[in-house]
């Protein structure tokens, strides 16, 4: 399966985890440091779960910029497919294995909880980030009107 395939099927495996589990999971979450989650989650006890999505062995090996992740997160997982390479991936970490429509749970994550102000401040990212996506999905072109204001700003 080609990799952006790949990607997909396992993002899609690990949204369906998330929402089983009773998370509320985000795409593409920018985090405050510039970066962007794959998914990000908040749990229903207020933490949050990072998900980094790995297609391949070389996507992992050519990306270290998981490691800035914990401090933006209570628990760090990485989802990855039935034929990713798993010893590749730090043990102090979540594990998902994913088929492209399930994903299991082969190692919990370890918990590292967030400093109050931080959980607060991601809070609040991650709830102006969900209400202005719904907003868009409702009124698409008060959604780009609003991106082209706040470009010229």
């Amino acid at each position: 399966m080609e990799a952006p395939l790949r990607t997909q099927a396992v993002t899609r495996s690990a949204l369906r985890f998330c929402l089983a589990r009773g998370w509320s999971p985000l795409l593409e979450m920018p985090l405050p440091d510039g970066r962007r989650a794959d998914l990000f989650a908040l749990r229903p006890d207020g933490g949050f779960a990072l998900i980094e999505v790995k297609s391949c062995a070389r996507d992992f090996l050519s990306d270290a910029k998981w490691t800035e992740y914990r401090a933006y997160c209570d628990e760090l997982h990485f989802a990855v497919d039935q034929d990713f390479p798993t010893g590749l991936l730090p043990e102090d970490t979540g594990l998902l294995v994913c088929d492209g429509f399930e994903a299991v749970a082969l190692r919990e994550a370890p918990a590292h909880p967030l400093a109050p102000a931080r959980r607060r401040a991601l809070l609040h990212r991650f709830a102006s980030l969900a209400a202005t996506r719904l907003a868009g999905l409702a009124d698409p072109s008060g959604l780009a009107e609003r991106r082209a204001a706040l470009r010229l700003d």
